[in-house]
């Protein structure tokens, strides 16, 4: 649990996934946003915890480019959910963004190795996903987050 000691504001649980463990498809309403360039419309295809396939509205060049930095960038290093209510709208920066109550994220490239996390990588990238009008977030089966509400 993010704190506020190291990274303000508070508001994110996260963790490591097992490494290999990602499958299936996942796109990304909010751009991400990358030494100031947006990538819109991220949809990413995972197979054996790897991206298989990148595409996007805008700048996939970029997009493509980062997860070919090394071989750990097409890897998710962080699994996370905002926590924060405070924050109640994208502001197009990550320390905020990724703490909306309600929002996944993933981040591509590094793992953290204090979580558990084994993927090595130069890349660290945060994307976030909102659930907060529709959608679920299931863990182990069970379902953890509607419509941004927690359920547990």
């Amino acid at each position: 649990m993010d704190d506020g000691h190291i990274n303000m504001p508070e508001g994110e649980v996260y963790t490591a996934p097992i490494d290999d463990s990602a499958e299936g498809y996942i796109s990304f309403e909010f751009p991400a946003v990358f030494a100031g360039q947006f990538v819109e419309v991220i949809k990413l295809s995972f197979s054996k915890g790897e991206v298989v396939e990148a595409k996007a509205d805008k700048n996939k060049a970029l997009l493509q480019e980062l997860i070919e930095m090394d071989i750990g960038a097409r890897r998710i290093g962080e699994f996370g959910v905002g926590t924060n209510f405070g924050i109640s709208h994208y502001c197009y920066d990550l320390l905020f963004d990724e703490k909306m109550a309600g929002t996944p994220h993933i981040a591509l490239g590094r793992a953290y190795p204090k979580c558990g996390g084994i993927n090595k990588s130069a890349f660290h990238w945060d994307l976030v996903k909102d659930l907060r009008s529709h959608g679920a977030l299931y863990l182990d089966g069970e379902k953890m987050i509607e419509k941004g509400e927690f359920l547990v």
